[in-house]
């Protein structure tokens, strides 16, 4: 029998696997960019990120467990899909202000979304708590990337 748990982590690895619509060229505008110099932490970001994912899908197995809603299930989703959305389309418009408004977004999306489980479930809400944390980081930082680069803007 296929369990709930297993439907989640499908579901959130195929739609994570959408951040590889990117191309070489894609990959080499990004790396040519200024970076500020308190971003040394670079290099561990795609294992926050991952840490980020597991919460999160987590937090929707426990909300589908206890709920069975299909709307929340949904607004899981479209947060996982603005969140997959801010590299490709970044990179592919070579825009560091997509990418800002990208992240935002996602960022606003993440504390409804934990505002919504919330009642539901606190331990859903709190495994939401690293993206509410590390999406701003992000957004900030490519906020910051445009004062560095304002021709990438």
């Amino acid at each position: 029998m296929i369990r709930s748990w297993m439907v989640i982590g499908v579901v959130t690895l195929l739609v994570a696997l959408g951040a590889n619509f990117i191309t070489p060229s894609d990959v080499q505008w990004f790396k040519r960019l200024r970076r500020p110099r308190w971003l040394t932490f670079e290099p561990a970001i795609p294992l926050i990120w991952t840490v980020v994912f597991i919460c999160g899908a987590w937090s929707a197995y426990i909300v589908w467990e206890s709920t069975r809603s299909w709307l929340l299930m949904g607004f899981y989703l479209l947060l996982e899909i603005v969140t997959i959305a801010y590299n490709p389309a970044m990179l592919r418009l070579r825009s560091l202000k997509v990418g800002t408004i990208i992240g935002g977004t996602g960022a606003v999306l993440g504390i409804l979304l934990a505002l919504t489980v919330l009642p539901i479930s606190g331990w859903a809400a709190v495994l939401l708590l690293p993206y509410i944390i590390w999406s701003p980081v992000g957004t900030y930082t490519t906020w910051e990337m445009i004062k560095l680069n304002p021709a990438d803007a």
